[in-house]
């Protein structure tokens, strides 16, 4: 698959833009703060309908307008699809080839994406809710369900919460605490089963890239960690049993602290090299490498999962990639795909990648091509 058409309006920095692209690689060369990462941003924004950057809709719109729109034509294999993504004070609205989606859940995953970008390091030696966000938001463009029962599990959750600190009410909000609670072991069931399986097939690809980006030195491994110990191949009604025992046995205690303290919104994903935990023990070298690997194992993954490769958003990470790392991505990059890339400048980019791209100068929000790929 593949982007041929962007058009932004009252998009950040962008009053009107109308961009035409082909399936190879596409460089905006401009300095900070002129609007690189915003193209980027749009990308990802039509694809998830969340940003990478900010949880706030309102910062997408243009400083003095009401709303702001993005629509994308996509190439896929069976044919040509417009996404369309309106974004205003009322909310969302997502149309499929002008069909407005009843719910978002039914319109991620029409255009799949890849980003890297310096932050995604912090998947690696960051919190634990940037993996478990990582983790929603690349399963969720290949699993409806799993957004489905996701959206689900947080509305259950929320509920749960705010009665849990309604101290003064603890014992007559029990029953329906319950009721939350019997819901929410359904769906977290579901979650826990898809994040397990999406882990193990990730790790099948990105050990096998990073023993090749490392020649073999270091095996990787990715584990999940429950915030409840869980045995492995559990059933989907194991799973529920093990978590129902759970809440009956610390009832008192998510009583007394008003908040529900298990489940996967407590839940972890570790990387080991050797055996070693790369948060804690692991080089910045090793810590970018399992970063790496595990982005290029996820455009494996995805193509695996649908038959086709993401497009790949490469925001200013070029320059921080030592030759060898940069090698092994512009290796997956080679002529099968769509890649958009951003840079301050065209040194220190291998002259391969400058010599086969499209290349656009930004400044102030202005886009003009400085030369056709």
């Amino acid at each position: 698959m593949y982007v041929k058409k962007l058009a932004l309006k009252q998009y950040r920095n962008y009053e009107q833009l109308e961009l035409s692209f082909d399936a190879n690689v596409h460089l905006f060369i401009g300095d900070n703060a002129q609007g690189k990462t915003n193209i980027l941003e749009a990308l990802y924004v039509l694809a998830f309908a969340k940003s990478h950057r900010t949880s706030k809709d309102r910062e997408w719109i243009t400083w003095d307008q009401d709303f702001a729109k993005i629509e994308g034509v996509i190439e896929k294999k069976y044919g040509p699809v417009h996404l369309e993504l309106l974004i205003s004070a009322k909310g969302k609205k997502a149309k499929v080839n002008h069909l407005e989606q009843r719910k978002l859940s039914e319109y991620v995953g029409v255009l799949n994406v890849v980003m890297f970008a310096p932050e995604d390091l912090e998947i690696v030696k960051g919190s634990p809710q940037i993996r478990r966000r990582f983790l929603d938001m690349e399963l969720g463009q290949i699993s409806p369900s799993y957004l489905h029962a996701l959206a689900q599990y947080h509305k259950l959750l929320s509920q749960r919460n705010a009665l849990l600190k309604q101290w003064e009410k603890r014992k007559e909000n029990r029953p329906v605490i319950e009721v939350f609670t019997e819901q929410m072991l359904a769906y977290a069931a579901k979650i826990l089963l898809k994040r397990t399986g999406f882990i193990k097939n990730l790790q099948e690809w990105s050990s096998a890239i990073h023993q090749s980006i490392t020649s073999g030195k270091e095996q990787l491994e990715l584990r999940y960690v429950y915030s409840t110990p869980m045995d492995e191949g559990m059933k989907e009604q194991e799973i529920i049993e093990v978590l129902r025992q759970k809440f009956d046995k610390i009832r008192e205690q998510e009583e007394s602290r008003g908040t529900t303290l298990f489940g996967p919104h407590r839940d972890d994903l570790q990387f080991f090299i050797n055996g070693m935990n790369v948060q804690t023990f692991g080089s910045q070298g090793q810590q970018r490498t399992t970063a790496l690997s595990t982005k290029l194992a996820e455009i494996e993954l995805i193509h695996s999962e649908i038959g086709e490769y993401p497009i790949l958003l490469l925001d200013d990470v070029l320059s921080e990639l030592d030759d060898h790392r940069r090698s092994h991505l512009l290796e997956t990059i080679q002529g099968k795909i769509q890649t958009f890339v951003t840079n301050t400048s065209l040194e220190g980019l291998d002259q391969q990648i400058v010599n086969e791209a499209t290349i656009y100068k930004v400044q102030q929000g202005k886009i003009s091509p400085m030369k056709e790929g």
